[in-house]
């Protein structure tokens, strides 16, 4: 049996906006959003066995094995590179389920980068990337672990160097059906396209939140609560929000007029995953960029 030397982490993320710019005739929407990197952050350890069983333990209880990204994501690779192995899994879960802060495509993409590694397939990032797209559309920004700016349905990523604000973030502990929303009739569906420069600029807004506001009272309940305190946005389809500040100390003292009941953290928004550092213990360090 192999083991890594250590936990493998796998970062939540935040769009810092989420523009729909249209749909295609297949019913796929064509999108814009920039994603960065945030606490909290899932754990996965890998031991590969002798045996050719992809087992998962830890994580989200009664997961059907076909519904699993972390085993998808093995099986996918396995099945790439031709390897006869097997491997046992255990995910710590930290990042809220449903909360549009994509951690089963984070589960997935660590599993990938790391069993490239512990299997020795020696795939490059960006043939990982292209199995990646195949479990999710935002399964390979995790695995660049580079902040990008997306396009089409979120699969073409251009690397970008944001600000790196403070974040208030809360999650009401809703569970967001993302195809209701993205179903919804009044879901805004044109909104003009921009170009990269155009990041920071006043007007950047998450189209989803008017509908998912609608839909989920309590998330809009939340997102007007961190209004008073800054600017809140939804992150994703929701159900977790976000408010940027320009440094830790006022995103506390915004988290101190909150309600106690609801559950809040304080982060950073992070252009670098810190998978990458993790790779670099591997002494990998000039992992492949996203390219358009």
């Amino acid at each position: 049996m192999r083991d890594n030397l250590s936990a493998w982490p796998a970062p939540a993320k935040i769009n810092r906006f989420l523009h729909i710019t249209g749909r295609r005739p297949d019913g796929y929407h064509t999108l814009q959003t920039a994603f960065q990197f945030v606490e909290p952050m899932d754990e996965l350890t890998f031991s590969v066995t002798s045996h050719s069983a992809i087992e998962r333990t830890g994580g989200v209880a009664d997961l059907l094995p076909t519904q699993d990204l972390v085993v998808k994501a093995a099986a996918l690779l396995r099945a790439q590179a031709g390897i006869t192995e097997g491997v046992s899994i255990h995910l710590k879960k930290r990042i809220p389920i449903g909360g549009g802060l994509g951690g089963g495509s984070s589960n997935a993409a660590t599993t990938l980068v790391a069993l490239n590694q512990l299997w020795e397939c020696r795939l490059s990032a960006t043939e990982l990337a292209t199995l990646a797209l195949q479990l999710g559309a935002d399964v390979p920004v995790f695995v660049y672990g580079l902040a990008a700016w997306a396009d089409g349905v979120g699969e073409a990523l251009t690397p970008i160097a944001m600000d790196e604000p403070w974040l208030l973030m809360a999650n009401p502990g809703v569970n967001v059906q993302t195809a209701g929303v993205f179903h919804d009739s009044k879901l805004t569906r044109n909104t003009a396209e921009l170009t990269i420069r155009a990041v920071g600029d006043e007007g950047m807004r998450n189209d989803c939140e008017p509908v998912v506001r609608r839909l989920y009272p309590k998330i809009a309940a939340v997102l007007d609560e961190l209004d008073r305190v800054g600017t809140a946005k939804l992150t994703g389809t929701g159900g977790c929000v976000f408010a940027e500040f320009p440094s830790q100390s006022a995103a506390e003292a915004a988290q101190r007029q909150l309600s106690q009941d609801l559950d809040t953290w304080v982060c950073r928004a992070k252009n670098r995953s810190p998978l990458l550092d993790r790779l670099a213990i591997e002494g990998i360090n000039n992992w492949g960029v996203a390219k358009r």
